[in-house]
């Protein structure tokens, strides 16, 4: 089943596959705390906050705000999905060098992401599954 990006549906369906994995995932070796803000949402409010939280080791991502993050990215939802959901890091880089992603806070925390976000087979395959149950 299909659900649409950062539906709560979505997100519950996303946060259960991180899960299932949990045991056999890679840790994360930087410690992240991010808040996203994802506007231009074609539901609800048109906004979505999110969090990203990897000081703990695993890749956490909830609704919400963190109250002391590291960094806030702001960016419209076509581009997260495009991040997030395809992977698509040129995507992603042309984005930022368009002011379409807007950074506060620790940037080295940000390019940090990049390179310390596992891309074993365990990953690869929740990346997929994710990927599967996005509309």
């Amino acid at each position: 089943m299909s659900h649409q990006f950062l539906s709560d549906d979505w997100m519950a369906a996303a946060k259960a596959i991180r899960e299932k994995y949990a045991d056999q995932a890679t840790k994360v070796t930087t410690s992240i705390r991010m808040n996203q803000v994802i506007t231009d949402v074609p539901f609800g409010e048109g906004t979505v906050n999110l969090f990203m939280d990897t000081s703990s080791g695993d890749v956490v991502m909830e609704a919400g705000a963190l109250e002391t993050p590291d960094l806030t990215m702001t960016t419209d939802w076509d581009t997260a999905r495009k991040i997030f959901v395809e992977q698509d890091q040129a995507a992603g880089m042309q984005a930022f060098m368009a002011g379409k992603i807007k950074v506060q806070g620790d940037m080295m925390k940000m390019m940090a992401m990049q390179t310390s976000m596992p891309q074993d087979d365990i990953a690869k395959q929740i990346a997929r599954e994710i990927k599967d149950i996005t509309s």
